[in-house]
């Protein structure tokens, strides 16, 4: 699906929106259209996509790994996966002990893109 988007808007970007629990929707931008801030905490790439969560958003979920699913359903309003019958969906698991501590010891999240 972000192979698909990709096509049609050029370059991505993801921002996990509201929402503190699995079945909320993370966001999908053309690069550049959505105002990152300075409280907003650089994740990761999907797909080569930069991916965004808002610092409060992230110290809820920090303990978990958030897995982004494509499941049916409309997008949000202003997401680009909105119109296509199908959806960005965040699922998540807590992290275990051991993979908490591994990044523990990394570096402290950031904005970098």
């Amino acid at each position: 699906m972000i192979g698909e988007l990709r096509k049609q808007h050029g370059p991505l970007m993801f921002f996990q929106s509201g929402g503190c629990c699995d079945g909320s929707a993370p966001m999908c931008y053309p690069a550049g259209e959505f105002n990152i801030s300075d409280t907003d905490v650089y994740l990761g790439n999907l797909d080569g996509a930069p991916f965004y969560i808002g610092m409060e958003q992230f110290e809820y979920w920090e303990h978990t790994q958030l897995i982004i699913d494509v499941v049916n359903g409309n997008g949000g309003m202003f997401s680009l996966d909105n119109g296509t019958g199908r959806r960005f969906l965040t699922r998540s698991r807590l992290f275990t002990d051991e993979e908490f501590r591994v990044l523990d010891a990394q570096s402290a999240p950031s904005r970098e893109r």
